[in-house]
């Protein structure tokens, strides 16, 4: 089977900064460097033969006992030419901070402040970098491994 088109060009353009390709059955996924996400990003979208125009998802996953810790995934798809990747950055625990990508796709903001909220993990210059989902007072990261279970949250809000 051909090698993808995308992952190859970002292999070409990113050597230092791919850590990891792989396809399988049309499913490309690279696993790239933190501090390169917004440089690749952006080559991503603009890039005349990729034009991944679309973000069509932005999550985490915790790898509890793993370090790094976190990967940030990335799920991107080019209206263009009808192709989807999948790119993933990990994230440590001890900096858990990204590049926010919100330059690129303005779609991002939600999904990052959503990933801050559940996750605990920072987007370095994202325009509103504050819970969305949960009250501002809420305790924790509800999406991490180690969240406790049976943890009780007051709720606190606006007295009127």
């Amino acid at each position: 089977m051909d090698a993808s088109v995308t992952l190859k060009k970002l292999r070409e353009r990113f050597p230092a900064s791919i850590l990891e390709t792989h396809s399988y059955r049309g499913d490309d996924t690279a696993v790239v460097r933190k501090e390169d996400i917004l440089d690749i990003c952006a080559f991503l979208k603009d890039d005349e033969g990729l034009l991944y125009n679309f973000m069509m998802d932005l999550t985490a996953v915790d790898y509890l006992g793993r370090e790094p810790r976190f990967e940030v995934v990335y799920h991107l798809f080019s209206l263009k030419f009808n192709r989807r990747v999948r790119i993933k950055a990990g994230v440590a625990e001890s900096d858990a901070s990204i590049d926010s990508v919100v330059p690129v796709w303005v779609g991002a903001n939600w999904f990052e402040r959503e990933v801050f909220d559940m996750y605990g993990i920072a987007f370095n210059g994202h325009p509103e970098m504050r819970r969305i989902l949960l009250y501002e007072e809420f305790e924790g990261h509800p999406l991490r491994k180690d969240y406790p279970l049976k943890k009780r949250q007051p709720l606190i809000g606006p007295i009127n």
